[in-house]
């Protein structure tokens, strides 16, 4: 039995993809575990890799395997729920590759751009469960994945819940309110001073 090359391609692309979105995961990790935070500054480079891996595998199955046939792929999106699944998952990468550099972050402020590239995490589900559905018989390489990923979830659960340190509770007393603007009041002036 000879395989089809175009689906050969597809295939190879949607698995650097989902390569890629689990190396992207797995630096904080290494670079915790490890102590190597020189790791971090591939992160970037990394998850822009696997939008480009899984941006050409959906370009590859619509351009090439149904060859812009718009028909099929609506068929396609029916019968084959892992492909919807997919697509959303690429559609979901497009605003992480857009924002990934410094003037976004800057533009969107820290927090939003942090709680925005969370989206990794349920891309990186939905990449593994589009590749479940996708294969029919061997599920043992998106059981690596799906493992290697919920250890990933697993760690980061632990280290931001578990063992993270509890914030002081803020004092807000209506004397500590007062005192706290009166220190504001008071250092005013003082800033003008030394700004002249």
């Amino acid at each position: 039995m000879t395989v089809d090359p175009v689906q050969k391609l597809n295939r190879e692309l949607g698995d650097w993809a989902l390569i890629f979105v689990t190396i992207t995961l797995a630096i904080r990790p290494i670079s915790e575990v490890f102590n190597r935070r020189y790791l971090i500054s591939y992160r970037r480079m990394l998850g822009l890799f696997s939008f480009f891996y899984a941006a050409l595998h959906l370009t590859s199955y619509v351009g090439i395997d149904l060859q812009l046939n718009w028909n099929d792929f609506v068929q396609d999106l029916i019968k084959r729920n892992f492909i919807l699944i997919g697509i959303i998952a690429v559609v979901l990468m497009a605003p992480l590759a857009i924002t990934s550099n410094k003037k976004m972050i800057k533009l969107l402020g820290s927090k939003v751009w942090q709680r925005l590239h969370l989206l990794i995490y349920p891309i990186a589900v939905l990449g593994v469960f589009h590749f479940f559905m996708m294969v029919r018989a061997d599920y043992f390489r998106p059981s690596i994945y799906l493992t290697v990923i919920l250890a990933l979830l697993a760690y980061r659960y632990w280290k931001n819940v578990i063992t993270a340190t509890p914030k002081a509770p803020v004092d807000q007393s209506p004397t500590n309110a007062k005192q706290s603007l009166y220190k504001r009041v008071l250092c005013l002036p003082r800033m003008v001073k030394s700004s002249k």
